[in-house]
């Protein structure tokens, strides 16, 4: 993206607070980019951990996606609710109307996959105008986590995130794909399961216990979707207890390389990766390193 490039901020998932994604929107335009928000994304409804009803979100999403001035769509927080949009939204117009960035994390794991099966398209795991890393603190930003969306933003061909432990040695390549651990797990059996065949696999979750990931990774295992996986990439895993033990059993197994405790997915500081581009990663240095090309040029 380059500076006076316009962005639509939509709601596919939760409600946002108006407060925060006020906050966050300035920021996004002190970035130099134009910004407009979605007609429904204030909208509420009888479900109320959701953001309006699913025809208002999946309308804010497809229209700007196909609007020819916009050249990003960024979601402005998780939560639940963008995996009930998937059925509602037009895929071939949406494919006509070419590539952009599709900006968020959490429960945007959905759109994802989704638009990586159905557009082909990389798409960018980051923080959420809404969210608290963006503008949860009326003094700014946290720096990290802004400093690594500018960056994948504008233009760093090359990125690279460092973790803190190693649960299986080696070095690896292949396109990145994944995110939310329980929205991956959720895709098993629909038309966008999910495939790591090939691919860095990219996993973290929030709020789960142990046993709730051990029940997702078997459950992922046994349909298939690790077959052929290259390599692991494990981000943070905020409020699960010590998930280490559980994931080096289900994973190690697998005897690819696996790097861990990446700053990537939910908690401070949140790191920016792209999925859907190809990305490394060196047990020796501990590190993830995404690459912004898309799935076509890593074949």
């Amino acid at each position: 993206m380059r500076p006076g490039d316009t962005v639509a901020v939509v709601a596919p998932s939760g409600p946002p607070s108006a407060v925060l994604l006020k906050r966050g929107v300035q920021r996004l335009e002190s970035l130099g980019l134009k910004v407009v928000v979605g007609e429904h994304v204030l909208d509420r409804q009888g479900l109320d951990y959701l953001a309006g009803e699913d025809a208002a979100r999946a309308a804010d999403l497809q229209s700007a996606w196909c609007d020819p001035a916009v050249s990003g769509v960024f979601c402005c927080r998780g939560g639940y609710g963008a995996g009930r949009l998937l059925g509602l939204l037009d895929w071939g117009l949406m494919r006509e109307a070419g590539p952009k960035v599709l900006l968020g994390s959490s429960d945007i794991t959905a759109l994802h996959n989704a638009f990586a099966i159905e557009l082909g398209v990389p798409t960018l795991h980051g923080p959420m105008a809404a969210c608290d890393v963006i503008a949860g603190d009326e003094s700014g930003p946290e720096p990290e986590t802004w400093e690594s969306l500018r960056e994948a933003l504008f233009g760093a061909a090359t990125t690279t995130v460092a973790g803190d432990r190693v649960l299986a040695p080696g070095r690896a390549e292949g396109v990145l794909r994944g995110g939310n651990l329980s929205l991956v797990a959720s895709m098993c059996g629909t038309r966008w399961q999910p495939s790591f065949d090939g691919a860095i696999a990219f996993l973290e979750d929030v709020g789960e216990d142990p046993y709730r990931i051990d029940r997702m990774l078997t459950q992922l295992l046994q349909a298939g979707v690790f077959d052929g996986v290259r390599g692991i990439a494990l981000g943070s895993w905020v409020g699960c207890g010590d998930p280490y033990p559980v994931l080096e059993d289900r994973l190690a197994p697998l005897g690819v390389p696996i790097v861990a405790g990446l700053p990537v997915g939910h908690g401070s500081p949140q790191h920016s990766v792209w999925l859907g581009a190809l990305g490394g990663i060196d047990t020796e240095s501990c590190s993830l390193t995404g690459m912004m090309r898309n799935e076509e040029q890593a074949r």
